[in-house]
Order: structure tokens, then sequence, then C-alpha cells
């Protein structure tokens, strides 16, 4: 399991069902609008925002340079600060270990700080049936877990909600997981968020165990670190008596003065703030201080297959800000269920097939979800080159598909076109078909052209779906070989025109 949702369907189904809510697109759009220009403010006031871009791109980078040696000293680091280290290959060996902890310990509940890792492994689900409830605290999640629904962004995971939804949801469910609502609970902010706080609060004094991810761990000291904005990471992390952090490989950062580049790029990159509310750090065990059992799982799950690809290694970089996320315009249009992920949007898009791996129809189908515009690359805090890893990954997708039985149409149309195009013979019999084909359709053409040429129109049968959404200009009615031949390279004193529709010549 890498993060992807059982049972999705491809991008291209599930993105069309999401452009047909329209409540959907305008809570998109409101949402992703406010973020990013609260984003623009706050790097605006950076003098050398893209030098601080290529320190933090640098630090990421050299992590990932020596991964092995860096998790290496992490684990000696945190072991010798009394953690328990685990090491787990995918989800299923990450998520046996978080539930023999919580069962080694009589507990039936946990809390849960924000965490991608435990999404992507499915730790939720897989802690139930042993019986144990997981109870996300950050205020999204919550909104998420009592709505039985789904995450659709890496920073606001319930951002596809508006706040009339969110109170319609609380009202309905929280009483069923622990402290009701009030009665006169009313839509405003402030007021839902105060509701959450009521709820959880309880299940933060009697909770024996956390469950946490971490933004970065620093090899050098054995230091995890963890950055939000409610304080409910904080409380997690303080509150129980043991604590449990499954922490994806890639996250290690090879020393502490590499946090400082990270630090300031990730709160203006994701909340659009100078700095984070919360920032804590935990190294270990401290006796009469916090956790006094920690366990550190630190997971693989297909990063190790990243990390093998040249050109995809770079997705590892990502500091899980969504700024990529905010500035796309398909992401603003279909939201992040399309995706059927925890990981949506342009990073979404790379990370889940280099973790998988290419084969499954619904993943092959995300380096597709993108327009190639750019902007991605433009906010990415660490110069993660989404465009470069997209099409790289689309001709992992085409080369999969090169031994099939019966070829896809586009790739019978390449296979033709080379056919026709290795022999001069064929070429220029092709010219020959194509020019009569040009005088026929610029003739009968339906739309024109800038500089007055004329469009084919729509192509019939399968051709359709591509002309659609694309003007396909008419063929010239003459080849430039059939002009050489008659013009003699150009060298003839006065040269005819060939008789076409007018723009044609």
């Amino acid at each position: 399991m890498s993060g992807t949702f059982v049972g999705m369907p491809a991008f291209p189904t599930a993105a069309r069902a999401a452009l047909a809510d329209t409540q959907l697109r305008h809570n998109l759009a409101h949402a992703t609008h406010t973020i990013r220009d609260k984003r623009a403010r706050v790097v605006g006031e950076v003098e050398g925002w893209e030098d601080l871009r290529l320190s933090g791109a640098a630090v990421k980078e050299s992590a990932l340079r020596d991964l092995d040696r860096h998790l290496v000293e992490l684990e000696a680091s945190l072991t010798a600060n009394g953690a328990t280290v685990h090491w787990a290959r995918d989800a299923a060996e990450a998520c046996a270990i978080v539930a023999e902890v919580a069962k080694a310990h009589g507990t039936d509940e946990v809390v849960k700080v924000k965490s991608m890792a435990t999404q992507e492994i499915g730790l939720n689900e897989v802690l139930a049936e042993h019986g144990i409830s997981a109870w996300e605290t950050d205020l999204a999640e919550l909104i998420v877990q009592l709505g039985e629904d789904l995450p659709s962004h890496i920073l606001v995971p319930a951002i596809h909600r508006n706040r009339a939804e969110i109170r319609e949801i609380f009202r309905d469910k929280m009483a069923a997981a622990g402290r009701a609502a009030p009665e006169d609970l009313t839509d405003e902010p402030a007021v839902l968020a105060a509701a959450a706080r009521q709820h959880l609060r309880e299940k933060f004094l009697r909770a024996k165990v956390g469950i946490s991810g971490a933004n970065f761990a620093v090899a050098e000291t054995g230091t995890l670190v963890v950055v939000e904005s409610e304080g409910n990471g904080r409380m997690c992390l303080t509150l129980p008596e043991v604590l449990v952090s499954v922490v994806g490989i890639e996250k290690v950062v090879p020393t502490w003065a590499g946090l400082d580049p990270l630090l300031r790029l990730l709160p203006r990159s994701s909340t659009g703030e100078r700095m984070n509310p919360y920032t804590s750090t935990w190294s270990g065990v401290t006796p009469g201080d916090g956790p006094q059992e920690v366990h550190v799982v630190l997971l693989d799950n297909g990063r190790t297959r990243a990390l093998a690809d040249q050109v995809g290694r770079q997705a590892l970089r990502c500091i899980r800000c969504s700024a990529c996320l905010n500035v796309c315009p398909v992401y603003e249009r279909v939201g992040g269920h399309a995706y059927g992920s925890v990981y949506p949007g342009p990073i979404g898009a790379i990370l889940n097939p280099l973790l998988k791996g290419t084969g499954d129809p619904q993943t092959d189908s995300l380096p597709y979800a993108s327009s190639l515009c750019g902007a991605c690359f433009e906010v990415c805090p660490v110069r993660i080159d989404i465009p470069e890893v997209l099409v790289h990954l689309r001709s992992k997708v085409v080369d999969g598909h090169r031994d099939d039985r019966v070829p896809k149409p586009e790739a019978a149309a390449m296979r033709a076109t080379s056919y026709a195009f290795s022999d001069a013979r064929r070429l220029a019999l092709a010219e020959r078909v194509s020019g009569l084909a040009g005088r026929v359709l610029g003739r009968f053409g339906r739309t024109t052209l800038p500089g007055g040429r004329r469009a084919a129109g729509r192509l019939p049968g399968p051709g359709s779906a591509w002309t659609g959404a694309r003007d396909l200009p008419a063929p010239p009615a003459e080849s430039f070989r059939a002009w050489w031949r008659r013009t003699d390279g150009g060298r003839s004193s006065v040269v005819e025109p060939v008789e076409t529709t007018d723009g044609d010549r």
C-alpha cells in the first residue's frame, strides 16, 4: 500500500465527476486563492527568497545522497537518547509494529497528530481491526474522520468542506465519538474550533498512547520535529505515557543547522505564516518530562524505489507544504479526491507512481493529471521540478504498454507514423495523400486559425475526442517535396502558386 485509496477510479473518471460538483469547485477556489495570496505576501517580505529555496533544496539533496549513512546515524542517536527504533519495509510491517506497542499497554484508543505517513499506511483502519480507536486531533482531520470522509489536501484535509457543512458534521457525529457538540453550535469558525477543543480535551487527558509523524528527523542529534498551528500536536507529544512516531526515511536532515532554511521555508509556503505557532522537538526519553517510552518506526514503503529513480528521486525532497496544490489549475477545479490518494495534487501525481510503481490503471493515470504549466515548480520551496518528473513518468507508463498485444490508439498512430517516416517512398506517398486531404479539409474546414489558415474541424471516430479540445490545422495542399520539384529547388525565375483555397498558400 502506498497512499492510494483502494477502489478509486482512474483520474479522468474521478475528475469528470468532481467537475460536475459546483459547490466543491466554489469551496476549492475560495480556499486555494486565500492560502496562496497569504503565501505570496509573506514570501514577498523575504529578501533572497530564491537563495533560501536553493539552500533548502541543497539540505534535502545532501540527505538523500547519503541516506543510508544518515539513517544509521539517526538510529544510533535515537537509541542513545532512550528511544526504541524499528525498521518497516512496508505498510503492513509498520502497522503491525504500532498495533503491537498499543496492545502491549492494554489500551483501546490512541490520540494522533496529523500525519501523512500514518494515512499512507492505513494505520487507523488496521488499529480498528485490533479493537483500538485512533482519534485524529487536528481540526481538519477531525472533520474528515467524523464525516466518514477522505482527506483531499495535504495541509487542509477538509478543504472541500465549507463551514456550514462542518457544523452539520459536528452536530450529527460528535456525540457518538465522545463529547457532543453544544446545542447552540453555529458555523462561526471560532465557535466550531471551540467545540472541537472541548471534544478533544477529554481524549488528550485519558490517552495512554500518542501517535505522530515527523516533519524532519535530525540524524546528528536524534531529534524529531513536528510543526503545527493548533497545539493539538504538542498535547499528543507530551501528555501520553507512550509515544510512537512513524517517520518516512526521506524526512532525515543531516545536521541541526540544516533545519534553519527548512523551518523558514515551510511555514511561509504552507500556511502563509512567518513561523509556525508550535514547533515541537523531542529526542528520545527525558525522565519526568513527557512520554517515558518512545518508539520510532522508520518507514520505507516504496521510498527506496523512488530513490533509485535518477529523475524522480527529487520528489523525496518534498516537505509537505502543499504550495503546489494551491497554485495548480487542475487541483483547484477537481480537488484532492480525484487523485485517489492521501497525496493529491502535483506532488501526489509524481509521488504515488514513484512509491508504488507503474502498472496499475489508477496510478498510471496520475502523471497525466497536469497541464505542465510549471506553476508548481515556481512555488516549490525545495525546487522539485514536478513537470520534469511528470514527463519522465509518462514515458514510463508508455514504455509499460509497448508489448501489449492490442496497442492503444495513440500507440497505433505513433507506430503508423514511424512506419511512414522510416522510408522515403512511404513518406512521399503519405505526403500526396496529405495534400489531397488538405485540399478537401481546407475547403470545407469549419474554423479559421490565426493568419487565415483553415482548420480541419473535428475528426470522425476515435479522433473526435482529440480534436474536440484542439484545433487541427488542415494539411498543406502542396508538400515541400512537390514544391522543390516544381520550382527546381526555388531556382525558377517564376514560381506559380498552387491553386488552393484562400489562406492556404
